[in-house]
Formats: C-alpha cells, sequence, structure tokens
C-alpha cells in the first residue's frame, strides 16, 4: 500500500529532524564547547534556519531533542538485550553514554532535566528484571523492587554527572553504577542467595 500524502510529509519531516540531530553532534565532536544554534545546525544539516526552529524549536530543545534520541536508542538496544538481568541494564546504559562521550557530556550539561535522563526506557528495564528477580526467589517478597529500581537508577544519575565532570573515568563511571546496583540486589537478597548477592561486593576494591 502506498503511503499517503500525509504519511509521506510525515516521513520527509522525519528525516530531517534526524539529519538535524546527526548535524548537531557532528558540530559537537568538531569543537566540543563550541556554541550551538540553529543557524550553525541548519548550515550542516542543510536545510534552512526555520526548519530547526519548526522540527526541533530554540537551543533548549536541541537538547531535550537529543536527550530524547538517546533515550530511544537506549530503549531499542535494551528491547534488543530482552535480558531480565539487572546487570546488563546498567552495563547497557554506561556503555551508550561512554560510546560518544563528548556528545554525551554536553548534552547531559546543557539539558535542564538531565536528572531525569534515566527514567524512561533504562527504568522501566530496571524495573522489569529486579521484578523477575523477586519472582524468582532472588529478591525477598516484602521488597518494593520498583523503589529499589528507583534508587539505583538515582545513584546512577549521580555517577553519571560525575563522569560528565570528568571527576571520574569510563571504567569508573561503571563500576559505581554497578556498586549501586549490587548494594541494592545484596540488601535485599532472600537467604538462599545472599552469599551470591554479596559475591560482587566482596571481590570489588574501592570504587
Amino acid at each position: 500500500m502506498q503511503p499517503t500524502e500525509g504519511g509521506l510529509r510525515e516521513q520527509h519531516k522525519a528525516r530531517r529532524r534526524t539529519r538535524i540531530l546527526e548535524a548537531t553532534r557532528e558540530l559537537l565532536r568538531d569543537g566540543p564547547d563550541s556554541v550551538i544554534n540553529a543557524e550553525r545546525i541548519a548550515e550542516r544539516a542543510e536545510v534552512a534556519p526555520a526548519t530547526v526552529y519548526n522540527l526541533i524549536g530554540p537551543r533548549d530543545k536541541i537538547w531535550e531533542a537529543l536527550a530524547a534520541a538517546f533515550m530511544d536508542e537506549l530503549e531499542r538496544r535494551l528491547a534488543l538485550l530482552g535480558a531480565d538481568d539487572p546487570r546488563e541494564v546498567v552495563r547497557s546504559t554506561v556503555r551508550l553514554f561512554v560510546s560518544d562521550p563528548v556528545v554525551s557530556r554536553r548534552m547531559v550539561r546543557e539539558w535542564e532535566d538531565s536528572g531525569l535522563v534515566l527514567d524512561r526506557g533504562p527504568l522501566t528495564r530496571l524495573r522489569r528484571a529486579m521484578a523477575a528477580a523477586q519472582a524468582r526467589g532472588l529478591l525477598r517478597a516484602d521488597i518494593d523492587t520498583d523503589a529499589l529500581a528507583a534508587a539505583v537508577a538515582t545513584s546512577c544519575v549521580g555517577a553519571l554527572h560525575q563522569w560528565v565532570v570528568a571527576l571520574i573515568d569510563d571504567d569508573r563511571f561503571l563500576a559505581r553504577a554497578l556498586f549501586a546496583l549490587d548494594v541494592a540486589l545484596a540488601a535485599a537478597a532472600t537467604d538462599p542467595y545472599r552469599d551470591q548477592l554479596l559475591a560482587p561486593l566482596r571481590t570489588r576494591g574501592a570504587v
């Protein structure tokens, strides 16, 4: 079935929006601290500045759009994983941030709501993984797994902001995020699995 005129128009808008966001990433990689505005983005994306305003919005919306695209990609990766392992959720999230560090760091610094950066896919997937661990008997039945996942996500956001300002490197970022997860799992462990969930804490050095 052929796309309708409205459908084609939406496809063209989506392609232009994708090109605008990729142009923004390219500008950031060229100069991490460079000024980012609609005119520079439009020139790199080969569109009119008005197109940037219409499809993205003013400067503050650029960072919001980059964050939304980042979360879309993270959700796609987590869905492909299809795993109920909380550690894989944390690892995949950290890996995506550090795979494009210049863009990730500037995006988090500039986006006003950066504290919510994990509130979509990662938190949803982490909640699901925690609930699955509870169903398998690893975590106590009296534990609120949603609250446990939210506490881990908050700690991971803290590690992310330390990484953004270069207080910690990529490896330490991952180590601190996993440490927060392992502390939560060990605290909520059932008796039969307590030693297993405590083992990562006993073997890990300072983070």
